[in-house]
């Protein structure tokens, strides 16, 4: 790789995201491995991705986990979720109330554009949960920044251009996560969950919902990186998917068929709405047996179902 290439990259890297991993080779030109770009989900963070990261790299491919607006180092809580106000956690205006899916894809691809602006091939762009939204607008934006799509038990909103839509559905019914929220979103203007809330029964629903198969050790690591606020503009706002350029990606779907979060019935509804949209271009399936959080809970298989569709 000449000099300018590597630093182009690596100052886009740094800029955007936090740089996680850098292989050998630009970022999927020809003769090399493409880049993977991970999208993490509601309240969480690029952390989400470490041990996925870490794996790829073992295998030569570079990876880059993103921090979207508000997440990770720039995450704001409210100060009731600080002091663990109940009361005040109830009602207080979220800090990222002004945050949703339009700075979501422009952030992802001020990142693209920079690893992508030297000549080099797309990426491989993988979303998680409702990162499957910003996967979608991203690719709706710039599909020829995008070497193939991978959702990963996420959104893909085609039948309803928002995921809250997708939320009211009835085959939503058996989530588990909307009776986390501890906020009405039309005051906190945040779908908020207190995931450091002292009640054993709440957190022991927090981690039944996302993490109920990762060990007694790993999880409370896991609930004290969470962030308790998801702007509602992420879950409101219109993706406006197209045929003829989100659809014009390469797209793949990894299913996850013990997820209590987005049940297994709503992810297969979302890959057969997609296919009946664009019936030229269906997803790829790969099917793990875990939670809604993989990349915690079983990252080798996940890695192995990655590489696969490199």
């Amino acid at each position: 790789m000449q000099r300018r290439t590597f630093m182009n990259q690596l100052s886009a890297g740094v800029a955007g995201a936090g740089l996680a991993a850098c292989g050998s080779g630009s970022a999927g030109g020809t003769g090399s491995k493409p880049t993977f770009v991970l999208i993490h989900g509601a309240w969480h963070g690029g952390w989400c991705w470490s041990e996925v990261v870490r794996l790829l790299a073992e295998q030569g491919y570079p990876a880059l986990a993103l921090d979207l607006p508000g997440h990770g180092i720039t995450a704001r809580f409210p100060a009731a979720y600080l002091s663990q106000d109940a009361a005040a956690l109830s009602s207080e205006p979220s800090p990222l109330a002004a945050l949703g899916l339009n700075d979501y894809r422009e952030h992802t691809l001020k990142v693209i554009r920079g690893l992508t602006q030297d000549g080099s091939g797309p990426v491989i762009l993988v979303g998680h949960s409702l990162g499957g939204a910003t996967l979608s607008a991203v690719a709706e934006a710039a599909p020829q920044l995008v070497r193939r799509l991978v959702y990963l038990t996420a959104f893909v909103p085609v039948a309803f251009q928002t995921v809250l839509e997708y939320l009211m559905q009835p085959n939503f019914a058996s989530s588990e996560v909307p009776p986390l929220f501890v906020a009405d979103p039309r005051v906190a203007a945040a779908a908020r969950i207190n995931h450091n809330s002292a009640d054993p029964g709440y957190a022991a629903k927090g981690r039944s919902a996302f993490y109920h198969d990762v060990s007694d050790a790993a999880f409370p690591v896991i609930a004290n990186l969470l962030t308790p606020d998801e702007p509602i503009q992420a879950f409101t706002t219109p993706v406006g998917a197209t045929a003829a350029r989100w659809g014009s990606v390469p797209r793949a779907f990894i299913r996850c068929t013990g997820d209590r979060a987005i049940p297994i019935a709503v992810q297969d509804k979302m890959i057969a709405d997609a296919d009946a949209f664009t019936p030229g271009n269906a997803f790829v399936q790969k099917t793990l047996a875990t939670s809604h959080s993989p990349f915690a809970s079983n990252p080798s298989a996940l890695v192995e179902a990655l590489v696969s569709l490199a």
